[in-house]
């Protein structure tokens, strides 16, 4: 009896050191991942723990045995994890998992925007897509950055695709930004801007106003060079979008959807019914398709437009008061049509 106890002790030991050597060694190497998350994007805050990190796979059903990832991790020493975009892959396992957290071996993401109305819409357009948050991005942006100060400013930030890292500072951001804009003015363009007898800032506002002039990327040429026409022949540029910025910087609470008669009126620096030649800046952060479409207008002979109902998003051109007046009473009929009054 003692020999068989003697022997099954032999052969049960060994067996369950192979057993603890090979699940050790499976929570550390093997892949311990759910293929059917991935690839996974972990965004992690700083001060985050590893327990909450474990909670929230946990919750996402990402890894095939959680619980060896804490425990692993415990052993490791990561108590708090680095902030921090991180992407679970195939193959991946618990120990590249951890030793990614640990040294903060984040990678890289994308962000994008479009447009924007202003510096705090802009501020808050990038916060949903990075950890910094609007305010930061905001007093960031808004810092001076050099050529593009005060009402230039929306001009400093070059609508684009960018690739950054989720945790980057607010400054860095901003200067991201920068840096594309000086890289889109090349010598080239400055030297089409001054031909133009204009400063990439005057381009940059006039783009603006095309870009809230027109949607269509056929259309906005030559929007861009009927105001260069009226601009050449000291004529005001009387453009809308003007008109409309003017009011909703003096009433944000306020849409418009149809300028009045009286609004021509309106006394504002940025009123191109009232002053002469360009506003002090943009009054939209300009796309780069809008200024080019400023920089390379095809040349046309039309001094005067109006949004063409007939081919919504469009324009119909005139050439003299006269046939503008025609298309402006259609255009007038269909807003009355529509119920559109204000």
């Amino acid at each position: 009896m003692r020999k068989t106890l003697v022997l099954l002790f032999g052969i049960l030991v060994p067996a369950a050191m192979i057993y603890i050597a090979v699940t050790g060694y499976n929570v550390v190497f093997e892949p311990n991942v759910n293929e059917a998350k991935l690839p996974y994007k972990l965004f992690v805050k700083e001060g985050t723990t590893a327990e909450q990190l474990y909670a929230q796979l946990l919750e996402d059903e990402v890894l095939l045995n959680p619980q060896g990832f804490l425990m692993l991790a415990k052993n490791k020493g990561l108590a708090k994890v680095k902030s921090g975009h991180y992407v679970i892959d195939q193959g991946m396992s618990n120990n590249t998992l951890i030793n990614a957290l640990k040294a903060g071996l984040q990678e890289p993401i994308r962000i994008t925007f479009n447009s924007a109305d202003n510096l705090a819409d802009l501020a808050g357009k990038l916060g949903k897509q990075l950890l910094a948050d609007s305010t930061d991005l905001y007093k960031a942006l808004k810092a001076p950055m050099d050529g593009w100060e005060g009402p230039l400013a929306l001009g400093a930030f070059l609508p684009d695709t960018y690739e950054v890292y989720w945790n980057a500072s607010a400054k860095s951001i901003a200067n991201k930004l920068y840096q594309n804009t000086i890289a889109f003015w090349t010598p080239a363009r400055i030297k089409q801007a001054e031909a133009m007898k204009m400063t990439p800032g005057e381009i940059s506002t006039l783009a603006s106003i095309v870009m809230k002039e027109s949607s269509k990327a056929t259309d906005r040429p030559l929007v861009a060079r009927l105001y260069l026409n009226r601009l050449q022949k000291g004529m005001r540029l009387q453009a809308d979008p003007t008109v409309i910025f003017a009011l909703n910087d003096l009433n944000p609470e306020q849409p418009v959807r149809r300028v009045l008669t009286r609004d021509l009126k309106l006394e504002h620096p940025y009123n191109t019914y009232v002053i002469k030649g360009l506003p002090p800046g943009p009054i939209c952060v300009p796309e780069k398709a809008a200024l080019l479409a400023v920089l390379e207008a095809p040349k046309h002979d039309y001094l005067f437009m109006c949004a063409n109902p007939d081919n919504p998003g469009y324009h119909a051109f005139a050439r003299n008061y006269a046939g503008h007046l025609v298309n402006q009473r259609r255009w007038t009929q269909w807003l009355d049509s529509q119920k559109i009054y204000r």
